[in-house]
């Protein structure tokens, strides 16, 4: 069984950062991908940003130059930094990991449960 934990998100002002971290627990062989998104009120599920196994990143253009992934392989652990937060960036957050299990063939997609971060203005 693998679960994402996540933790960090909260109410913050405009302009003031929040860094969000996502651990990855259970029997797990290695880790492809690991992701956020979020979801606002009203609104589809949106990749924020995006790093691989081997450090590449992917960024949504609306938070290019604010947000930063990273992840710890050793600890199965992936992090978003988030700067200069604006209004529009509410929403409920979503960790994602695309992971290969032990013993097994193909990958599998685990989502954790969302931490919600509001901005205010």
């Amino acid at each position: 069984q693998v679960q994402l934990v996540e933790s960090g998100g909260g109410l913050v002002q405009v302009g003031g950062s929040l860094r969000l971290s996502c651990a990855a627990f259970g029997s797990i062989f290695s880790i492809n991908v690991m992701d956020w998104y979020r979801q606002a009120p009203g609104k589809q599920r949106e990749l924020v940003a995006a790093i691989t196994s081997g450090g590449s990143t992917h960024y949504a253009d609306s938070v290019k130059g604010r947000f930063t992934i990273s992840r710890d392989n050793a600890k199965n652990t992936v992090f978003l930094q988030m700067n200069s937060l604006k209004p529009e960036d509410t929403a409920v957050y979503y960790c994602h990991a695309n992971l290969i299990l032990p013993a097994t063939t193909g990958d599998y997609d685990y989502w954790g449960q969302g931490t919600q971060v509001t901005v205010s203005s």
